[in-house]
């Protein structure tokens, strides 16, 4: 595990390096990722928009900049995403704003569908769900993972597919607007815990 963690390390970009590879992609009308259609690329498109306009408007809760401060040892946020994943574009502006509040959370994504074997180690209920955040000490074991939605939004999908058998469009386009009401609490209310339970 922890070679192929090391492995993956060698391959992140920062938040803002990963904004503009999606940008520079949308240019050539692609997304991340080997798969390449015109449904993904509208996707990227949507979450391109979608992170612009977070990174302007999430604010974190006081609580949670209290709690993100108390980490006083360095840990790296290895962030598993790819463009087109709509989860990720809720949640990664909210993630990015907790890291920057501490020096000792150093927060790295890589794409999933470039680090497989990374991906494979992660998976949720079977799956290669993303965004998959795993939380790493500085000798790179795991403290703690996360994702890849709110625990309030796992529990949603949770239901619907119980009660649908899959998700459609429906339920995904009522996913994003619970994200857009939600403004990232549920996001921040998880990471409270998990920096509490490391």
């Amino acid at each position: 595990m922890k070679n192929t963690i090391k492995k993956s390390l060698k391959n992140t970009i920062s938040y803002q390096e990963y904004k503009g590879l999606v940008k520079d992609l949308l240019t050539e009308n692609k997304s991340t990722g080997p798969n390449q259609s015109e449904d993904l690329t509208n996707y990227s498109l949507l979450n391109d928009k979608r992170m612009k306009r977070l990174d302007k408007t999430i604010k974190i809760s006081e609580e949670t900049i209290e709690e993100v401060k108390k980490v006083n040892e360095p840990q790296t946020w290895l962030l598993i995403t790819e463009g087109w994943c709509g989860d990720a574009a809720q949640n990664l502006p909210v993630i990015n704003k907790m890291a920057d509040l501490n020096d000792h959370i150093d927060l790295k994504l890589v794409l999933r569908d470039e680090n497989l074997e990374l991906m494979d180690l992660f998976l949720t209920n079977g799956g290669s769900a993303i965004p998959k955040l795993i939380i790493l000490d500085k000798e790179i074991n795991v403290i703690n993972t996360w994702g890849p939605r709110p625990t309030v939004a796992s529990n949603m999908v949770a239901a619907y597919k119980a009660e649908n058998g899959s998700l459609d469009a429906d339920f995904k386009q009522e996913l994003q607007v619970w994200y857009n009401k939600n403004k990232g609490k549920s996001t921040e209310k998880d990471f409270v815990n998990l920096i509490k339970a490391t």
